[in-house]
């Protein structure tokens, strides 16, 4: 695993068609190795927009914290 930092908010598009958001907290151990921990929303979405909309209101994240899979 590389020691990048990932963006700590995934949208995936799932095989229905609806997006789906993950949020995903990166902590580091004693070596300084990242150690991140996913959680999945259970909630779906019809656009990546709409994802995007509901984690600056409940997450508080910002432009450029998005990653897409």
């Amino acid at each position: 695993m590389s020691r990048e930092i990932v963006k700590p908010y995934l949208i995936e598009k799932d095989e229905e068609g609806a997006f789906r958001l993950t949020v995903r907290t990166t902590r580091f151990n004693s070596q300084g190795y990242p150690l991140v921990t996913a959680t999945p929303v259970e909630e779906s979405f019809k656009t990546a927009t709409a994802a995007r909309s509901h984690a600056k209101e409940y997450y508080g994240a910002e432009t450029g914290q998005f990653a897409t899979k």
